[in-house]
């Protein structure tokens, strides 16, 4: 049954309904932290979400308050039988494999039809019911949000108490995309905080496409640029990840942005084919190189939700 209008308890600070809230984000670390005030989570390979329920209505936001509600209907349907009268859920769109992975590519290719197999994993709960849990302790808002969305088909994020480095050693074993570590009494506070680290099993990073390239009439990568103020910074050239129909597809998009000039700060000495700097790609990496070019790099797909 959803929006279930119970009396609210007293759970924490009665306020009306905030509408988005810039989202916590977790910082890069190159150490799993570790100790009692530590809890690890699942990083998951997904598009970062906020769903809001309110006046008997559902909708899902990106992570940069873009109403993508129509393009995550299955989202939205399943958020309807969560177990509150007004609520705001921070979470990750995914499609979930056999094996407990998710794949950012395998979800943009589920995004192009009406899907079946992508899925809400929630992981915060910053409002309820009338209420403003965002200066509660992390531990008790996952107890909230455990609680609304049990029986539905939203899954709940899990937190282990656990040491951090043995569980960035398992998800990379298994093939998981990295842990995101909280401390467990932390409030939930709007940017990017160091209450939340993360730590990836291999780097990833949005880039934007400066430009492609072709060898002859075959498509053969593209060039990356990465932003600093105003500027665009080469990043390198990436020629890994592609197939034909996700080539083709960029290509496509690409075409109309075909520019003359470099969009680059300082030119390049390589020979591409240029475009207008709007489009941004998931890129996947070893590591970088001192002048921050990635290396050994694989497209994962273009961004749209920033």
């Amino acid at each position: 049954m959803a929006f279930q209008r119970k009396k609210p308890a007293a759970i924490s600070i009665k306020a009306p309904f905030p509408g988005f809230i810039e989202p916590e984000l977790a910082t890069a670390t190159e150490k799993v932290p570790s100790g009692e005030r530590w809890l690890h989570e699942i990083k998951f390979d997904g598009y970062r979400v906020q769903v809001h329920l309110v006046n008997e209505v559902v909708k899902v936001f990106t992570r940069r308050g873009n109403d993508w509600t129509k393009r995550f209907r299955k989202i939205t349907d399943d958020a309807w039988h969560i177990i509150a009268g007004s609520a705001i859920i921070d979470g990750e769109v995914v499609v979930p494999a056999d094996d407990g992975t998710t794949d950012f590519s395998v979800l943009q290719n589920e995004l192009k039809g009406r899907s079946t197999k992508i899925v809400l994993v929630a992981f915060d709960l910053p409002y309820l019911n009338g209420y403003d849990l965002r200066k509660l302790p992390l531990i008790e808002r996952k107890a909230h949000l455990k609680k609304i969305i049990d029986g539905t088909d939203v899954q709940f994020s899990e937190s282990f108490d656990v040491d951090g480095n043995e569980m960035y050693a398992h998800a990379c074993k298994v093939g998981l995309e990295g842990v995101v570590s909280k401390v467990r009494n932390s409030r939930y506070q709007s940017g990017r905080s160091n209450d939340w680290t993360k730590k990836t099993c291999a780097q990833r990073e949005t880039l934007t496409i400066a430009g492609f390239a072709l060898d002859g009439n075959d498509w053969d990568g593209i060039y990356v640029g990465r932003r600093k103020g105003d500027d665009l910074i080469y990043a390198g050239e990436v020629d890994h990840g592609f197939d034909k129909k996700s080539s083709a597809e960029l290509r496509k998009r690409l075409m109309p942005l075909i520019r003359k000039t470099q969009p680059y700060t300082t030119r390049i000495a390589h020979k591409g084919i240029w475009v207008e700097s709007e489009l941004n790609a998931e890129i996947e990496y070893r590591t970088k190189s001192a002048e921050g070019k990635v290396r050994h790099p694989f497209f994962k797909g273009v961004r749209e939700d920033i």
